[in-house]
């Protein structure tokens, strides 16, 4: 469908990047297109690493998780990391049932076996890690406080199927780092599935649906929750070490009443329509502001 088949709207954007991350946690890959499913784009956190009682580690843990860089192939997803050899983690294997925890669900999951552990375990420095994928025929849902009455289908995100996060967003952290003397920092710190050029600075936040057209037909895809930030972002990519001055700059103007005072970046969003479609960079996206 072309821009001017879409009906006229508020905004007129387009996707400017993808990501997809594979573990939760570890680094994401940026992709030119994604298949888009009821859970978020494909392949989207559907491994996780856990601790010896089966509870979810991620970077507020372990920062260095952050070093680790997967590779998506056909078949399989490559990971790699500074000082080791890579391991390839096949998309249909697993090894053993496991259980284990993430926030306060409680899941049925698949275990990737002895060797992935012992990856996992060796680089992060922590004994006892365990490898997981999550089990495709177990139906976790996102807050039905936030969904209202959609059943909305997750795997190991946190709590909701997508990530909508825009350029100018990034573009007007930046400009206040930059002004309190610090480098500008890159969208991967956010760790977003769908990036939007072509609208306002947190236009997202404001946005009552996105309507998005793809090659095979639309997508609707219905921001319903700021997304709060913990110390994530202030974990530099590129050596995963902490620091605080993102939060901080973000504190200065991001407190985010919806959320009781809560740092926001980005909305958590779900899928209405248009599962099974593939999204690229340049879809073309269109959306109406809302008022409450």
């Amino acid at each position: 469908m072309s821009q001017s088949d879409t009906p006229s709207s508020d905004v007129q954007a387009k996707i400017a990047r993808l990501f997809v991350h594979p573990v939760k946690s570890c680094a994401g890959v940026e992709v030119r297109e994604a298949v888009l499913t009821e859970t978020g784009l494909d392949l989207d956190r559907a491994w996780m690493v856990v601790d010896s009682s089966g509870t979810f580690i991620t970077q507020r843990d372990l920062p260095r998780m952050v070093l680790i860089r997967p590779q998506i192939k056909t078949f399989e997803v490559i990971l790699r990391a500074p000082g080791m050899l890579a391991l390839h983690v096949g998309i249909d294997q697993v090894d053993s049932p496991a259980v284990v925890r993430v926030w306060k669900d409680e899941v049925p999951a698949w275990d990737m076996g002895d060797v992935a552990a012992q990856w996992f375990s060796d680089f992060l420095g922590q004994p006892g890690l365990r490898f997981v994928r999550f089990d495709p025929e177990v139906q976790r849902l996102a807050s039905k406080q936030w969904t209202g009455e959609v059943d909305a289908a997750i795997e190991f995100a946190d709590g909701f199927p997508l990530l909508v996060a825009s350029e100018a967003s990034l573009e007007g952290l930046n400009t206040r780092l930059h002004a309190a003397g610090h480098e500008a920092v890159g969208m991967e710190r956010f760790r977003p599935n769908i990036v939007l050029a072509g609208v306002e600075d947190h236009d997202e936040d404001r946005l009552e649906e996105l309507t998005i057209s793809t090659e095979e037909g639309l997508v609707r895809v219905q921001p319903v929750k700021p997304c709060p930030r913990c110390p994530i972002p202030n974990v530099d990519p590129g050596t995963g070490v902490p620091g605080t001055h993102v939060m901080d700059a973000l504190q200065s103007y991001r407190a985010d009443p919806r959320l009781d005072g809560a740092i926001s970046f980005g909305m958590n969003s779900i899928v209405r329509e248009g599962v099974g479609h593939t999204l690229r960079v340049g879809d073309v996206v269109t959306a109406n502001f809302k008022f409450d």
